[in-house]
């Protein structure tokens, strides 16, 4: 019986990840939306403590939750996730220098969206400028760098491109 893949996008932020995310569920694969998006959201109906600009570390935290339950709750299907565990583990390390687990709940290969300027936009759950994205995405490279994962650096395409560029890999 073949056992069924978690494959994680990940990579930096404003570069495409939900939107390839979504092209994968307009496919028919089972997708989990990004867990930092959603705590926003929660957050601003709530308390605002866990926003990524009040408490960062708090806000990682919650991600880590989040991401873990998200693995844990994934169906008997073939499922991919934006964002997971291991961002929020870089962001823990790079807030806190807690470690980065070495363990490796995700099939492999990993997805990991590069910056890319021309698509960046804030919104209400993106305030942070450019830059920050790109230290983002150099502190998750060095994770997967480090953890000895297969992954794939998704090439800046049309969102049919990058969906027929993962689905070859897989």
């Amino acid at each position: 019986m073949r056992q069924h893949r978690r494959f994680l996008i990940t990579g930096c932020s404003g570069g495409g990840k939900s939107t390839l995310t979504q092209a994968l569920a307009r496919a028919g694969y089972a997708t989990v939306p990004e867990p930092g998006r959603r705590i926003v959201k929660e957050e601003r109906a709530g308390s605002g403590r866990a926003l990524p600009w009040v408490d960062p570390e708090g806000f990682a935290r919650r991600a880590l939750e989040m991401a873990t339950r998200d693995l844990e709750g994934a169906g008997a299907v073939d499922t991919f996730f934006d964002r997971g565990t291991l961002d929020a583990h870089v962001a823990l390390h790079h807030l806190t220098g807690a470690p980065v687990p070495g363990e490796w709940p995700y099939s492999q290969p990993v997805f990991c969206v590069p910056p890319w300027r021309e698509i960046f936009v804030n919104d209400a759950e993106r305030m942070h400028d450019f830059g920050v994205a790109e230290a983002e995405y150099r502190r998750i490279l060095t994770a997967l760098g480090a953890s000895e994962v297969q992954y794939h650096i998704v090439p800046k395409l049309s969102v049919e491109e990058r969906l027929a560029f993962v689905l070859e890999r897989i």
